[in-house]
């Protein structure tokens, strides 16, 4: 402990003495390599103690409020104060500010000549000097985001990219107009318009695929681009119609592309663009087969572009037997998967027989009105059934979507909760990746899934586009092998960690990704290849 000058006012002596005192023990302090003291000081110090105490305090008291009003979705929680709106508005075009940070993380471009000046990143849809007709899609924005910014210099000056981005970054566009400009400049001499489609899109999932193709319809309506989705789950009928008329952009899931190039309906030699969607999850599936049959039918001159959340071995296998040596890599935050912080996270530790009773509490709290969007995830569908049942039963508006469900019922569910007509839907992980569905304010998960990772794509249904959401999981004892990794979730996006989940242990098995850990196996070069099942009544999940 340093020692403490003390006041000599009080002792009669006179300055000269009080100073060569004070000099002396300070001389002697630094020999011995003790803290000096002074009076005013050890007051100041004591008052920042206090300071911080009072603040500690009170930013507890915060933290518990938040979770006690965590359904209070107000325009306070939505909304920005005037001072955060009027620094918004002063930043620079173009310039990547706190806030864009706080959202999508720094942006580290590579690749072979990366950083030469004719990729500079875009302030401006101006910048890009795209016609105004493939912009018309755009007007909604004040300018590019961050992985459009930085990836569209690269893909119109046909470049093979790998782009990894959270969801709800604005990658659809991001790939999408590049290809309605490949689909203009193929077309640009032809008189008359092709049968066969120009580009690919790949999506591991039917509403991913259906969503692209709504996106990418919409955006090139005012060019005269021909888009067309085909998935299974449906009749083939008006998909065969689709190609037999002529189309500019193919969209779809593995499964049914397959069953049609192997029918002989649709012909990819002239597909010269091709983008992996979700590129981790459409491996993750067991669609790997498939893709490289389908890969193999396209033009071999063609453009690849690879968007994936992270970057495991067999994607990155993938990248370097289809790609160029050396692709254009933009990352958008971090290849480890980073959890939205406008998500606010609870997580509730109980025993699994009281879910049921402790999710009709957090409807009547987050789901009261009957009219703001809510998800609840479950894992299985037969749990997805029963659960939708026992909701329905207690009088909640409810629909559900997973792969056991005919196409025609999973399409109308999405449907009727998007347009608001059912708020309320209960889903499979299905609808946990890509899905952009607008205003879900809060997310239930309701039985916790097999990885983080998974848990990660569940919460970003809510929180996008810039505005505030809810997360709020069930943690049981049957899935305590996740809590080191969700410890570091919560950790990570300065969230509160409950002390029942701190008591299953913070180890993490394997770190393969520096926030979260394994999310997928490694798999050595010598093992089996892993063999597809297909069931009866699902075609392509």
């Amino acid at each position: 402990m340093g020692k403490k000058i003390k006041d000599l006012t009080s002792s009669g002596g006179d300055e000269d003495r009080k100073i060569k005192r004070k000099r002396k023990l300070e001389e002697e302090a630094q020999i011995n390599g003790e803290v000096i003291e002074t009076p005013e000081i050890s007051a100041s110090k004591k008052s920042d103690k206090k300071k911080k105490k009072k603040e500690k305090k009170n930013g507890k008291e915060a933290e518990n409020t938040q979770l006690e009003n965590g359904s209070k979705l107000s325009e306070g929680f939505n909304g920005e104060s005037g001072k955060k709106k009027k620094k918004k508005e002063e930043k620079r075009d173009g310039e990547v500010g706190e806030e864009e940070k706080k959202s999508y993380g720094v942006v580290v471009v590579s690749g072979k000549n990366s950083g030469d000046s004719k990729y500079a990143p875009l302030s401006s849809f101006a910048d890009s000097k795209l016609p105004d007709n493939v912009l018309e899609c755009c007007k909604g924005f004040a300018k590019p985001s961050p992985i459009q910014a930085h990836a569209w210099p690269f893909l119109l000056d046909n470049r093979d990219l790998i782009g990894i981005a959270q969801t709800g970054s604005g990658k659809t566009l991001a790939f999408g107009i590049p290809a309605i400009m490949h689909v203009l400049g193929k077309r640009k001499d032809e008189k008359s318009r092709r049968v066969n489609p120009l580009c690919l899109f790949l999506s591991p999932t039917r509403e991913l695929a259906q969503q692209i193709a709504d996106v990418l319809c919409d955006a090139g309506k005012s060019c005269g681009i021909k888009t067309a989705c085909f998935y299974g789950g449906t009749s083939k009928g008006p998909q065969l119609s689709a190609l037999k008329s002529g189309i500019d952009i193919a969209i779809g899931t593995p499964g049914r592309l397959k069953d049609l190039i192997e029918m002989g309906a649709c012909r990819l030699q002239d597909v010269s663009f091709v983008v992996l969607d979700e590129a981790d999850r459409m491996l993750d599936m067991g669609f790997e087969q498939d893709v490289r049959s389908i890969l193999s039918k396209t033009n071999s001159a063609r453009q690849m572009v690879m968007f994936s959340a992270t970057w495991p071995m067999e994607v990155h296998q993938l990248a370097q037997e289809f790609m160029d040596p050396n692709p254009i890599k933009v990352v958008v935050g971090s290849e480890d998967l980073a959890a939205n912080h406008d998500v606010m996270q609870i997580v509730e530790v109980l025993e699994e027989n009281t879910r049921d009773r402790r999710l009709v509490a957090l409807l009547d709290k987050y789901h009261e009105s009957q009219k703001n969007r809510v998800i609840v995830f479950v894992l299985y569908q037969k749990e997805g059934d029963r659960v939708e049942r026992m909701l329905q039963g207690r009088g909640w508006n409810v629909v559900a979507i997973h792969a056991g469900k005919p196409q025609s019922t999973r399409t109308k569910s999405l449907a009727l909760f998007k347009s608001g007509t059912c708020p309320l839907l209960i889903a499979t992980d299905v609808a946990a990746r890509g899905l952009d569905i607008p205003d879900v304010e809060v997310v239930i998960n309701y039985s916790f899934p097999l990885t983080t990772e998974d848990y990660v794509h569940r919460i970003g249904r809510t929180g996008r586009a810039g505005k505030k959401g809810v997360a709020h999981t069930f943690f049981t004892k049957e899935n305590k092998g996740l809590a080191g990794e969700l410890v570091n979730v919560l950790r990570e996006a300065n969230q509160h960690i409950p002390p029942d989940l701190v008591k299953f242990g913070t180890h993490v098995k394997k770190k393969e990704s520096k926030l979260y850990g394994a999310h997928f196996r490694e798999i050595t070069a010598d093992a089996p290849k892993a063999t597809k099942i297909t069931f009866a009544d699902s075609d392509d999940e």
